[in-house]
């Protein structure tokens, strides 16, 4: 079945494109750029896929805009001692550092469970 409306979904030049304004998504005009609350828990999982084996800790679900968030991950890392980056609202640190982020999170008032196996 086609699809109505159609348009491009993704470039190579600008990455995700946004379907309204047919913008790359960092500069969409056609609506609020917030991150969306989701069900107020924050996720802290562990994932190995795409990285030859090596770990990841990811944190979803925190309810800040991105500037806060950068900003939030940040601290996270330096607490932990270790690396890491924000993806598409998902903050990833290096290593196994979820036993580490849990009591972190919550001192910080952000409900948190722990996700995954």
């Amino acid at each position: 079945m086609a699809r109505k409306g159609g348009g491009l979904v993704y470039s190579t030049d600008g990455g995700t494109m946004c379907p309204g304004c047919l913008r790359p998504r960092p500069e969409c005009v056609c609506r609020d750029r917030s991150r969306p609350r989701g069900d107020g828990v924050v996720r802290v999982s562990r994932e190995t896929k795409g990285r030859k084996g090596a770990g990841v800790t990811l944190v979803t679900g925190l309810p800040l805009p991105e500037s806060e968030l950068k900003a939030f991950a940040k601290r996270l890392k330096a607490r932990c001692g270790v690396g890491g980056a924000v993806k598409d609202g998902v903050i990833e640190l290096q290593g196994d550092q979820r036993d580490k982020l849990l009591p972190l999170l919550e001192a910080e008032g952000f409900p948190a469970k722990r996700a995954g196996g």
